[in-house]
Protein backbone atom coordinates (compact mmCIF):
# COMPACT_ATOMS: atom_id res chain seq x y z
CA UNK A 1 0.00 0.00 0.00
CA UNK A 2 1.32 3.35 -0.99
CA UNK A 3 1.37 6.55 0.86
CA UNK A 4 -1.53 7.83 -0.89
CA UNK A 5 -3.15 5.09 -0.27
CA UNK A 6 -2.79 5.12 3.35
CA UNK A 7 -3.62 7.92 3.51
CA UNK A 8 -7.15 8.07 1.50
CA UNK A 9 -7.83 4.99 4.36
CA UNK A 10 -7.23 7.26 7.55
CA UNK A 11 -8.97 10.33 5.55
CA UNK A 12 -12.44 8.24 4.94
CA UNK A 13 -12.20 6.88 8.44
CA UNK A 14 -12.91 10.73 9.61
CA UNK A 15 -16.34 10.95 7.49
CA UNK A 16 -19.72 9.46 8.25
CA UNK A 17 -20.20 5.96 6.72
CA UNK A 18 -23.84 7.71 5.19
CA UNK A 19 -24.24 7.98 1.50
CA UNK A 20 -23.94 11.79 2.12
CA UNK A 21 -20.86 11.54 4.35
CA UNK A 22 -18.74 9.10 1.64
CA UNK A 23 -20.04 11.06 -0.90
CA UNK A 24 -18.62 14.38 0.68
CA UNK A 25 -15.21 11.64 1.09
CA UNK A 26 -15.06 11.04 -2.41
CA UNK A 27 -15.19 15.14 -3.20
CA UNK A 28 -12.69 15.97 -0.99
CA UNK A 29 -10.03 13.22 -2.18
CA UNK A 30 -10.55 14.35 -6.01
CA UNK A 31 -10.20 18.05 -4.62
CA UNK A 32 -6.89 17.40 -3.29
CA UNK A 33 -5.96 15.33 -6.57
CA UNK A 34 -7.17 17.94 -9.35
CA UNK A 35 -5.04 20.74 -6.78
CA UNK A 36 -2.53 18.28 -7.26
CA UNK A 37 -2.24 17.66 -10.81
CA UNK A 38 -0.21 20.84 -11.91
CA UNK A 39 -2.73 21.56 -15.09
CA UNK A 40 -4.62 24.22 -13.70
CA UNK A 41 -4.74 27.26 -10.83
CA UNK A 42 -6.44 26.13 -7.94
CA UNK A 43 -9.20 28.28 -8.39
CA UNK A 44 -13.18 26.45 -7.33
CA UNK A 45 -14.43 26.83 -11.36
CA UNK A 46 -11.22 24.95 -12.44
CA UNK A 47 -11.54 22.57 -9.93
CA UNK A 48 -15.01 21.53 -10.71
CA UNK A 49 -13.72 21.99 -14.41
CA UNK A 50 -11.01 19.41 -13.85
CA UNK A 51 -12.93 17.23 -11.83
CA UNK A 52 -15.35 16.22 -14.20
CA UNK A 53 -12.76 16.32 -17.47
CA UNK A 54 -9.99 14.02 -15.76
CA UNK A 55 -11.71 12.36 -13.56
CA UNK A 56 -15.12 11.59 -14.87
CA UNK A 57 -17.20 12.68 -12.36
CA UNK A 58 -19.65 14.90 -13.01
CA UNK A 59 -21.24 17.24 -10.10
CA UNK A 60 -23.44 20.08 -10.36
CA UNK A 61 -22.24 23.54 -9.85
CA UNK A 62 -24.18 24.39 -7.44
CA UNK A 63 -23.49 21.21 -4.88
CA UNK A 64 -19.72 21.09 -5.86
CA UNK A 65 -19.73 25.42 -4.15
CA UNK A 66 -22.03 24.18 -1.30
CA UNK A 67 -19.25 21.35 -0.39
CA UNK A 68 -16.40 24.31 -0.50
CA UNK A 69 -18.42 25.99 1.78
CA UNK A 70 -19.35 23.10 3.99
CA UNK A 71 -18.58 23.66 8.15
CA UNK A 72 -18.44 19.82 8.21
CA UNK A 73 -15.33 18.84 6.69
CA UNK A 74 -12.79 17.35 9.59
CA UNK A 75 -9.90 20.07 9.17
CA UNK A 76 -8.70 19.25 12.61
CA UNK A 77 -8.39 15.08 12.50
CA UNK A 78 -7.38 15.75 8.40
CA UNK A 79 -4.42 17.36 9.69
CA UNK A 80 -3.74 15.75 12.80
CA UNK A 81 -3.25 12.42 10.48
CA UNK A 82 -1.17 14.49 7.96
CA UNK A 83 1.12 15.31 10.83
CA UNK A 84 1.47 11.59 11.84
CA UNK A 85 1.74 10.63 8.19
CA UNK A 86 5.30 12.77 8.59
CA UNK A 87 7.80 9.30 8.65
CA UNK A 88 10.53 11.35 10.24
CA UNK A 89 9.67 14.70 12.06
CA UNK A 90 12.81 15.30 14.16
CA UNK A 91 15.50 16.55 13.75
CA UNK A 92 18.20 16.35 15.77
CA UNK A 93 15.71 15.16 18.60
CA UNK A 94 13.92 18.10 17.99
CA UNK A 95 10.38 19.18 16.21
CA UNK A 96 11.69 22.07 14.55
CA UNK A 97 9.10 24.59 13.42
CA UNK A 98 9.14 28.08 11.51
CA UNK A 99 6.39 30.44 12.38
CA UNK A 100 5.46 33.14 9.92
CA UNK A 101 3.13 35.46 8.40
CA UNK A 102 2.06 36.43 5.01
CA UNK A 103 -0.11 38.62 3.03
CA UNK A 104 -2.14 37.79 -0.04
CA UNK A 105 -4.03 41.28 -1.70
CA UNK A 106 -7.64 40.87 -2.94
CA UNK A 107 -9.13 42.83 -5.07
CA UNK A 108 -13.35 42.60 -3.97
CA UNK A 109 -15.19 43.88 -1.41
CA UNK A 110 -17.40 41.53 1.35
CA UNK A 111 -14.00 39.16 1.31
CA UNK A 112 -13.78 37.00 4.30
CA UNK A 113 -10.63 38.13 6.44
CA UNK A 114 -9.98 41.34 4.18
CA UNK A 115 -8.28 44.68 5.24
CA UNK A 116 -5.99 47.45 5.09
CA UNK A 117 -2.53 45.33 5.80
CA UNK A 118 0.56 47.28 6.63
CA UNK A 119 3.44 45.46 4.34
CA UNK A 120 6.53 46.14 5.13
CA UNK A 121 8.02 44.34 2.06
CA UNK A 122 6.11 46.36 -0.63
CA UNK A 123 8.21 47.74 -3.65
CA UNK A 124 8.52 51.15 -4.21
CA UNK A 125 5.75 51.20 -7.49
CA UNK A 126 3.02 49.64 -4.47
CA UNK A 127 0.94 50.76 -1.47
CA UNK A 128 2.32 49.69 1.89
CA UNK A 129 -1.37 49.16 2.87
CA UNK A 130 -3.06 46.54 0.21
CA UNK A 131 -6.44 45.29 0.26
CA UNK A 132 -5.46 41.85 1.72
CA UNK A 133 -5.83 38.91 3.96
CA UNK A 134 -2.76 37.89 6.53
CA UNK A 135 -2.23 34.14 7.44
CA UNK A 136 -0.45 32.98 10.47
CA UNK A 137 1.64 30.15 9.09
CA UNK A 138 3.50 27.48 11.19
CA UNK A 139 5.49 24.70 9.57
CA UNK A 140 7.69 21.66 9.78
CA UNK A 141 10.94 21.98 8.53
CA UNK A 142 12.77 19.06 7.69
CA UNK A 143 15.69 17.81 4.86
CA UNK A 144 14.18 15.74 2.50
CA UNK A 145 16.73 14.04 -0.01
CA UNK A 146 19.70 15.94 0.99
CA UNK A 147 18.00 19.50 0.98
CA UNK A 148 15.73 21.70 3.61
CA UNK A 149 12.11 22.03 2.90
CA UNK A 150 8.90 23.46 4.98
CA UNK A 151 5.83 21.02 5.72
CA UNK A 152 2.74 23.70 6.18
CA UNK A 153 1.23 21.95 9.34
CA UNK A 154 -1.27 24.83 10.74
CA UNK A 155 -2.77 28.29 9.57
CA UNK A 156 -4.82 30.92 11.08
CA UNK A 157 -6.47 34.16 9.83
CA UNK A 158 -5.52 37.03 11.22
CA UNK A 159 -8.01 39.76 11.83
CA UNK A 160 -7.50 42.95 13.09
CA UNK A 161 -9.64 44.40 16.19
CA UNK A 162 -11.02 47.11 14.61
CA UNK A 163 -12.18 44.74 11.64
CA UNK A 164 -14.14 42.73 13.88
CA UNK A 165 -15.05 45.76 15.98
CA UNK A 166 -17.25 46.45 12.34
CA UNK A 167 -19.75 43.69 12.63
CA UNK A 168 -19.70 39.78 14.05
CA UNK A 169 -17.70 37.23 11.82
CA UNK A 170 -18.77 33.71 12.23
CA UNK A 171 -16.19 31.19 10.97
CA UNK A 172 -17.28 27.32 10.91
CA UNK A 173 -20.27 28.51 12.94
CA UNK A 174 -18.62 30.24 15.61
CA UNK A 175 -17.83 34.18 16.21
CA UNK A 176 -14.48 35.57 16.12
CA UNK A 177 -12.83 36.95 18.86
CA UNK A 178 -9.66 39.14 18.62
CA UNK A 179 -5.91 37.65 18.96
CA UNK A 180 -3.02 38.95 17.54
CA UNK A 181 -0.47 37.29 16.35
CA UNK A 182 1.63 36.03 18.93
CA UNK A 183 -1.59 34.23 20.54
CA UNK A 184 -2.65 32.66 17.19
CA UNK A 185 1.32 31.53 17.26
CA UNK A 186 1.14 29.58 20.30
CA UNK A 187 -2.04 28.15 19.68
CA UNK A 188 -0.99 26.73 16.30
CA UNK A 189 2.25 25.80 18.47
CA UNK A 190 0.58 23.99 20.99
CA UNK A 191 -1.64 22.33 18.89
CA UNK A 192 1.65 20.24 17.82
CA UNK A 193 2.83 19.98 20.89
CA UNK A 194 0.13 17.78 21.84
CA UNK A 195 0.21 16.07 19.21
CA UNK A 196 4.01 15.24 19.34
CA UNK A 197 3.78 14.88 23.33
CA UNK A 198 7.40 14.92 25.13
CA UNK A 199 8.97 15.79 22.29
CA UNK A 200 11.33 19.45 22.51
CA UNK A 201 10.19 22.12 20.07
CA UNK A 202 12.45 25.06 18.59
CA UNK A 203 10.73 27.59 16.83
CA UNK A 204 12.48 29.48 14.45
CA UNK A 205 11.19 32.51 13.57
CA UNK A 206 12.41 36.28 12.31
CA UNK A 207 13.35 39.09 14.88
CA UNK A 208 9.83 40.53 14.57
CA UNK A 209 8.31 37.00 16.36
CA UNK A 210 11.36 36.57 18.64
CA UNK A 211 10.62 38.39 22.04
CA UNK A 212 9.13 37.40 24.98
CA UNK A 213 5.52 37.95 23.72
CA UNK A 214 6.03 34.76 22.13
CA UNK A 215 8.47 32.83 24.42
CA UNK A 216 6.47 33.43 27.74
CA UNK A 217 3.15 31.97 26.65
CA UNK A 218 4.53 29.68 24.64
CA UNK A 219 6.43 28.33 28.14
CA UNK A 220 3.86 28.86 30.15
CA UNK A 221 1.67 25.58 27.79
CA UNK A 222 4.75 23.87 27.01
CA UNK A 223 6.80 24.05 29.59
CA UNK A 224 10.60 24.33 29.68
CA UNK A 225 10.60 21.97 26.23
CA UNK A 226 9.35 25.23 23.94
CA UNK A 227 12.64 26.70 22.61
CA UNK A 228 13.30 30.10 20.82
CA UNK A 229 15.40 30.27 17.67
CA UNK A 230 15.72 34.26 15.97
CA UNK A 231 17.54 36.53 14.42
CA UNK A 232 18.69 39.02 17.61
CA UNK A 233 17.94 42.91 17.16
CA UNK A 234 21.36 45.08 16.29
CA UNK A 235 20.20 47.50 19.32
CA UNK A 236 19.68 45.02 21.91
CA UNK A 237 21.40 45.32 25.35
CA UNK A 238 23.58 42.13 26.41
CA UNK A 239 24.31 41.78 30.02
CA UNK A 240 26.51 39.04 31.08
CA UNK A 241 25.49 36.13 33.47
CA UNK A 242 25.25 36.28 37.43
CA UNK A 243 28.17 35.74 39.10
CA UNK A 244 26.37 33.63 42.40
CA UNK A 245 28.65 34.73 45.36
CA UNK A 246 27.72 32.76 48.30
CA UNK A 247 26.76 34.18 51.31
CA UNK A 248 25.95 37.34 50.14
CA UNK A 249 22.98 39.34 52.15
CA UNK A 250 20.15 40.16 49.86
CA UNK A 251 18.67 38.70 46.63
CA UNK A 252 20.37 37.22 44.10
CA UNK A 253 21.29 39.00 41.10
CA UNK A 254 19.43 37.85 37.67
CA UNK A 255 22.14 40.15 35.71
CA UNK A 256 25.76 40.62 35.44
CA UNK A 257 28.13 43.38 34.13
CA UNK A 258 26.21 45.22 30.96
CA UNK A 259 28.45 44.53 28.16
CA UNK A 260 27.23 46.88 25.56
CA UNK A 261 24.58 46.22 22.49
CA UNK A 262 24.72 43.69 20.31
CA UNK A 263 26.57 45.48 17.35
CA UNK A 264 29.69 46.78 20.25
CA UNK A 265 29.90 42.85 21.32
CA UNK A 266 30.21 41.95 17.47
CA UNK A 267 32.96 44.45 16.72
CA UNK A 268 34.97 43.24 20.00
CA UNK A 269 34.40 39.12 19.00
CA UNK A 270 35.65 39.73 15.47
CA UNK A 271 39.13 38.42 16.03
CA UNK A 272 37.91 35.78 18.52
CA UNK A 273 35.65 34.19 15.28
CA UNK A 274 35.90 30.72 13.72
CA UNK A 275 35.51 29.01 10.21
CA UNK A 276 33.05 26.71 10.25
CA UNK A 277 32.05 24.64 6.77
CA UNK A 278 28.33 24.02 6.65
CA UNK A 279 25.62 23.34 4.45
CA UNK A 280 23.38 26.68 4.05
CA UNK A 281 21.30 27.58 1.57
CA UNK A 282 21.79 24.44 -0.93
CA UNK A 283 25.30 24.19 -0.54
CA UNK A 284 28.90 24.21 1.13
CA UNK A 285 29.80 27.13 2.58
CA UNK A 286 32.81 28.34 5.04
CA UNK A 287 31.08 30.36 7.56
CA UNK A 288 33.12 32.93 9.39
CA UNK A 289 31.41 32.68 13.28
CA UNK A 290 31.62 33.54 17.31
CA UNK A 291 29.32 32.57 20.05
CA UNK A 292 28.69 33.83 23.80
CA UNK A 293 26.18 32.98 26.47
CA UNK A 294 24.66 36.06 27.64
CA UNK A 295 21.31 37.53 29.33
CA UNK A 296 19.07 39.28 27.74
CA UNK A 297 16.25 41.40 29.84
CA UNK A 298 13.79 40.92 26.76
CA UNK A 299 13.76 37.82 27.29
CA UNK A 300 14.29 37.01 31.16
CA UNK A 301 16.90 34.24 30.59
CA UNK A 302 20.42 33.36 29.19
CA UNK A 303 20.86 33.06 25.67
CA UNK A 304 22.68 31.99 23.03
CA UNK A 305 24.18 34.74 20.76
CA UNK A 306 26.10 33.65 17.48
CA UNK A 307 27.60 36.60 14.71
CA UNK A 308 27.75 35.04 11.47
CA UNK A 309 30.66 37.65 9.73
CA UNK A 310 30.54 38.67 6.26
CA UNK A 311 32.98 40.83 4.10
CA UNK A 312 31.25 44.01 5.57
CA UNK A 313 28.40 43.21 7.29
CA UNK A 314 27.36 40.97 10.36
CA UNK A 315 24.36 39.32 11.64
CA UNK A 316 23.70 38.22 15.54
CA UNK A 317 21.70 35.08 15.63
CA UNK A 318 20.07 33.85 19.39
CA UNK A 319 18.73 31.02 20.73
CA UNK A 320 17.58 29.94 23.88
CA UNK A 321 18.06 26.24 23.79
CA UNK A 322 21.98 26.09 25.06
CA UNK A 323 22.36 22.55 23.97
CA UNK A 324 22.78 24.27 20.27
CA UNK A 325 26.04 24.26 18.56
CA UNK A 326 27.19 26.70 16.92
CA UNK A 327 27.00 25.16 13.43
CA UNK A 328 23.28 23.84 14.23
CA UNK A 329 22.09 27.31 15.12
CA UNK A 330 23.23 28.86 11.64
CA UNK A 331 22.01 25.78 9.87
CA UNK A 332 18.81 25.90 11.26
CA UNK A 333 18.10 29.50 10.82
CA UNK A 334 19.38 29.28 7.23
CA UNK A 335 16.77 26.40 6.88
CA UNK A 336 14.25 29.41 8.24
CA UNK A 337 14.18 30.93 4.88
CA UNK A 338 12.27 27.56 3.92
CA UNK A 339 8.78 28.24 5.12
CA UNK A 340 9.19 31.65 2.55
CA UNK A 341 9.63 29.36 -0.27
CA UNK A 342 6.30 27.59 1.30
CA UNK A 343 4.62 30.79 0.84
CA UNK A 344 5.77 31.23 -2.74
CA UNK A 345 4.94 27.24 -3.50
CA UNK A 346 1.34 27.62 -2.21
CA UNK A 347 0.39 31.29 -3.63
CA UNK A 348 2.52 30.70 -7.06
CA UNK A 349 2.71 26.86 -7.76
CA UNK A 350 -0.72 25.63 -6.25
CA UNK A 351 -2.52 28.93 -6.40
CA UNK A 352 -4.27 29.76 -3.51
CA UNK A 353 -4.39 33.74 -3.92
CA UNK A 354 -7.05 33.02 -7.17
CA UNK A 355 -10.23 31.74 -5.07
CA UNK A 356 -13.51 33.43 -6.24
CA UNK A 357 -14.73 32.70 -3.13
CA UNK A 358 -16.30 35.57 -0.49
CA UNK A 359 -18.10 33.16 2.56
CA UNK A 360 -15.83 32.40 5.33
CA UNK A 361 -15.66 28.62 5.64
CA UNK A 362 -15.40 28.53 1.89
CA UNK A 363 -12.71 31.38 1.70
CA UNK A 364 -11.00 28.88 4.80
CA UNK A 365 -11.92 25.42 2.98
CA UNK A 366 -10.12 26.35 0.22
CA UNK A 367 -6.72 27.58 2.21
CA UNK A 368 -6.80 24.09 3.76
CA UNK A 369 -7.37 22.10 0.52
CA UNK A 370 -3.79 24.10 -0.71
CA UNK A 371 -1.64 23.47 2.27
CA UNK A 372 -3.04 19.84 2.35
CA UNK A 373 -1.52 19.13 -0.94
CA UNK A 374 1.40 21.06 -0.24
CA UNK A 375 2.44 18.93 2.86
CA UNK A 376 1.18 15.68 0.94
CA UNK A 377 3.12 16.39 -1.60
CA UNK A 378 6.13 16.80 0.32
CA UNK A 379 5.44 13.28 2.33
CA UNK A 380 5.17 12.09 -1.20
CA UNK A 381 8.66 13.00 -1.02
CA UNK A 382 10.03 11.50 1.88
CA UNK A 383 8.54 8.19 0.69
CA UNK A 384 10.24 7.95 -3.09
CA UNK A 385 13.39 6.15 -3.11
CA UNK A 386 15.38 8.49 -5.04
CA UNK A 387 15.04 12.60 -5.36
CA UNK A 388 13.19 13.83 -8.69
CA UNK A 389 15.80 15.25 -11.33
CA UNK A 390 15.28 19.01 -11.41
CA UNK A 391 13.64 19.66 -14.62
CA UNK A 392 15.37 23.35 -15.15
CA UNK A 393 19.13 22.53 -13.26
CA UNK A 394 21.77 25.48 -13.81
CA UNK A 395 25.22 25.57 -12.33
CA UNK A 396 24.11 27.16 -9.23
CA UNK A 397 20.81 25.08 -8.37
CA UNK A 398 21.12 21.66 -9.02
CA UNK A 399 18.36 20.30 -6.16
CA UNK A 400 14.58 19.26 -6.79
CA UNK A 401 12.67 21.66 -6.58
CA UNK A 402 8.70 21.56 -5.23
CA UNK A 403 7.33 21.17 -8.99
CA UNK A 404 9.61 18.39 -9.45
CA UNK A 405 7.58 16.29 -6.76
CA UNK A 406 4.52 17.75 -7.71
CA UNK A 407 5.09 16.61 -11.13
CA UNK A 408 6.05 12.96 -10.18
CA UNK A 409 3.12 12.84 -7.63
CA UNK A 410 1.21 13.94 -10.23
CA UNK A 411 2.38 10.94 -12.80
CA UNK A 412 1.44 8.78 -9.83
CA UNK A 413 -1.71 9.82 -9.68
CA UNK A 414 -2.18 9.17 -12.94
CA UNK A 415 -0.95 5.83 -12.62
CA UNK A 416 -2.51 4.61 -9.36
CA UNK A 417 -4.59 7.34 -8.30
CA UNK A 418 -5.35 7.46 -4.38
CA UNK A 419 -6.43 4.14 -4.32
CA UNK A 420 -10.05 4.84 -3.69
CA UNK A 421 -12.69 4.31 -6.35
CA UNK A 422 -14.33 7.61 -6.83
CA UNK A 423 -15.77 7.24 -10.05
CA UNK A 424 -19.29 7.13 -11.16
CA UNK A 425 -20.18 3.18 -12.07
CA UNK A 426 -21.17 4.16 -15.69
CA UNK A 427 -18.17 6.38 -16.04
CA UNK A 428 -15.00 4.79 -18.10
CA UNK A 429 -11.84 5.40 -16.66
CA UNK A 430 -10.10 8.13 -17.28
CA UNK A 431 -6.90 7.49 -16.38
CA UNK A 432 -5.89 7.08 -19.48
CA UNK A 433 -6.72 10.72 -20.21
CA UNK A 434 -4.88 12.13 -17.22
CA UNK A 435 -1.53 10.31 -18.55
CA UNK A 436 -1.81 11.98 -21.70
CA UNK A 437 -1.97 15.39 -19.58
CA UNK A 438 0.91 14.50 -18.02
CA UNK A 439 2.72 13.56 -21.11
CA UNK A 440 2.36 16.89 -22.79
CA UNK A 441 2.67 19.12 -18.86
CA UNK A 442 6.03 17.20 -18.72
Amino acid sequence: MTILSSLAREFQLLFPLTKSGQERFCWFVLTLQAILVPITISRTSNLLRAIETLFGVRIAQWRYYTFMASVKLPWEAVWETLWRAIPNPLVGGRLLLALGDSIKPKTGKHIFACQRTFDHAAKTNRTRWPWAQTIVTVGLLVPIHGRWSCLPLAVGFYLRRLTLLAGCIRLHRKALVFADKFAQGVTLIVRLGACFAQVPVLVVTDSWFGTNGLLKPLRLRLSARAQLLSRLRVNAALYARPDPTPGKAGRPRKYGARLGSAREVAAALRLQAQTYTLHVYGALREVVAADEVVMLKTLRCPVRVVWVYRKTQWVALMTTDLDLTVAQIIEYYGARWKIEAGFREIKQEIGSPYTQTRNPDAVANHLHFCMAATTITWIYATHVEQAPDRRYASENTREFAFADVRRALAKHLAREGFGIDCLEPDKPDSKPLISAVMDLVA
